[in-house]
């Protein structure tokens, strides 16, 4: 996969370009602002950019913003420091695919990437749970929602766990059902969210709860 690296420390920066190599990637522009970032992806055309949110000039959200505009097929996942909720729901408004924090493990790091590799959203499990806490709250979701869109507990539960990326058998695994009740949860789902893949759903979770 070609990826381009944003980011305003070079020691990280370059750290993490020789790590993706490792992985097989091909690294194909280094730069260190956002609006870097958006000339280097109208030029170098990559698969992936890994932003950093607060970088000088342009901020990788507005980065974010923009490319996703110019190049909506160009994935976008933020690698940054920032825990602040505020840039995690404007990341993944802006229309980023991910959002993941520079402590993770490398072995965690490449799962990810390889997530988003195949088009899904790449955010851990921790984050994904913080995301549909905010989407199932406030109430409103359920007072204004027409009752055969809302979401049961029960399927709220089962769209946390397919936005973290586990199949049915996992699943069903995790919330001690079988997996055709998890098959039969994940249908329901889909109707409601008028979604038709699960990777669509996981991606309609995330922008569609935040709003």
């Amino acid at each position: 996969m070609r990826i381009l690296v944003a980011d305003d420390h070079p020691l990280f920066r370059d750290g993490l370009a020789s790590l993706l190599g490792s992985w097989g990637h091909e690294v194909v522009g280094l730069v260190s602002d956002g609006s870097e970032a958006i000339e280097a992806v109208s030029r170098l055309q990559p698969d992936l950019v890994l932003m950093d949110v607060r970088m000088p000039v342009v901020s990788g959200l507005e980065a974010t913003r923009v490319i996703g505009q110019r190049q909506p097929g160009v994935a976008i996942v933020m690698l940054t420091v920032s825990e602040d909720e505020a840039d995690l729901f404007e990341a993944i408004k802006a229309g980023a695919r991910g959002y993941l924090f520079k402590s993770l493990e490398a072995a965690q790091l490449r799962s990810m990437i390889d997530a988003a590799q195949r088009g899904e959203v790449a955010i851990t499990p921790a984050t994904a749970a913080r995301i549909i806490a905010q989407w199932a709250h406030p109430a409103r979701d359920i007072q204004e929602a027409p009752a055969g869109d809302r979401l049961t507990a029960r399927e709220l539960e089962v769209l946390q766990l397919v936005t973290a990326g586990l199949r049915n058998k996992e699943i069903a695994g995790q919330l001690g059902i079988s997996e055709n009740t998890a098959k039969y949860h994940l249908r329901n789902i889909l109707e409601k969210l008028h979604a038709e893949s699960r990777t669509e759903l996981a991606t309609r979770a995330v922008r569609e709860g935040l709003v």
